[in-house]
């Protein structure tokens, strides 16, 4: 079997949907040494040091092959670079996110990884651009696809939903977490380092993920806020990870935030290098996590992995995944979260049930249980 896979979105620091496609490859490569794996992308891995360092990193077997496919643009790669490449080389299964190339030869089967529809909910969040592209081609790529993969059952539904697609067709394999790596001990000297590394301070809570709008964090800053003065928590910080100069950034962050005058006490990292992930949710006396839609919400569970309690929004999937490893709040409700927090971090009881029912839930969650499913998805396809 020849399998195709679209890692575009490797190396581009792009967070959840990035994480997915890292972690598919690099266990089917531990899988699988019989099927033909392509791994097709728009960047030359010999010119993009950081595009070679991620491939290095999938340690890939002898039977997988990196593609790369010159183009003006990522969307004349969709339309007609990559299909031309098909047309002349054609594989049996092509998989990819969202939205599918413009056309596949017919005895190509295409497998679309759909993350969450929030668009649809929140356009208002969304560039024109894309919003246009996204409610165009999304409907026609469902209606190519022979499978579609949902990263939950509420993401599952919600296609079914929306799009009237049959609930047949989409099958719903969930993300993972490297348990391992987040659930390590971490030597002092090493999270002194990482500190020093970011400028983080003694004491915060923590938010890591996309700026987006859609992820609410001037709530956060509210109820950071009220921390400091109904709770007297003035020695609380909250450190926002993530990468700033992205596409779609809040702007309503910055507002917020000096509206308050919190500069001092909002802080941004920048962008958090995977291997320093675990380090930092260790850090933290809280994970928050109060975003308005989610299709799965990685980092709630990489959080319980790493053993630091988490409060998140009760919104869309988030409490089929959260289950009994968290605390749980409507995402406007600013004083909720403020109370929660304050639970979190100074009732030692909550603490520790949160940290342990926390670790129960992350280990359910596996990145190679992630690729098994999709190799079946695969397989079956084929007969």
């Amino acid at each position: 079997m020849k399998i195709g896979i679209d890692i575009r979105l490797i190396g581009k620091k792009r967070t959840g949907d990035e994480a997915v496609f890292f972690n598919l490859v690099k266990n089917l490569a531990y899988l699988d040494s019989r099927n033909q794996y392509y791994l097709f992308t728009d960047r030359n891995a010999q010119k993009d040091p950081s595009l070679k360092a991620d491939i290095q990193k999938l340690r890939l077997r002898n039977n997988f092959e990196l593609i790369y496919i010159q183009s003006a643009n990522r969307f004349w790669w969709n339309l007609w670079s990559l299909p031309q490449y098909l047309r002349k080389n054609p594989v049996d299964i092509f998989h990819t996110q969202y939205i599918a190339p413009f056309w596949l030869p017919k005895k190509i089967k295409l497998v679309l990884t759909i993350h969450d529809i929030s668009f649809n909910f929140f356009p208002q969040f969304v560039k024109y651009s894309d919003l246009f592209f996204l409610k165009t081609l999304i409907p026609r790529s469902l209606k190519m696809a022979a499978k579609i993969i949902a990263v939950s059952e509420f993401t599952k539904k919600e296609i079914e939903k929306y799009y009237h697609t049959p609930a047949q067709k989409i099958t719903a394999i969930h993300n993972g977490v490297d348990f391992q790596r987040f659930d390590q001990d971490i030597p002092p000297e090493e999270l002194d380092k990482l500190k020093k590394k970011y400028h983080l301070p003694d004491q915060f809570i923590l938010y890591i993920g996309t700026l987006q709008p859609r992820k609410n964090i001037p709530i956060l800053i509210d109820a950071l806020e009220i921390l400091h003065k109904k709770y007297n928590r003035q020695e609380i910080k909250l450190v926002i990870a993530g990468n700033r100069n992205a596409r779609n950034f809040d702007p309503k962050i910055d507002n917020v935030t000096k509206k308050f005058k919190l500069q001092k006490s909002v802080l941004f990292p920048g962008w958090i290098d995977e291997e320093d992930k675990a380090a930092l949710f260790k850090l933290a006396s809280c994970f928050v996590f109060p975003s308005l839609y989610e299709g799965f919400g990685i980092p709630i569970i990489e959080a319980m992995a790493a053993g630091t309690p988490v409060v998140s929004s009760n919104s869309s999937c988030l409490p089929e995944v959260g289950g009994a490893g968290a605390i749980f709040c409507d995402p406007k409700d600013a004083e909720g979260f403020a109370k929660m927090i304050d639970d979190a971090i100074s009732d030692e009881s909550l603490r520790n049930d949160l940290v342990q029912k926390g670790k129960v839930v992350a280990k359910k969650f596996n990145w190679q249980k992630n690729a098994e499913e999709t190799l079946r998805l695969y397989q079956l396809l084929t007969i």
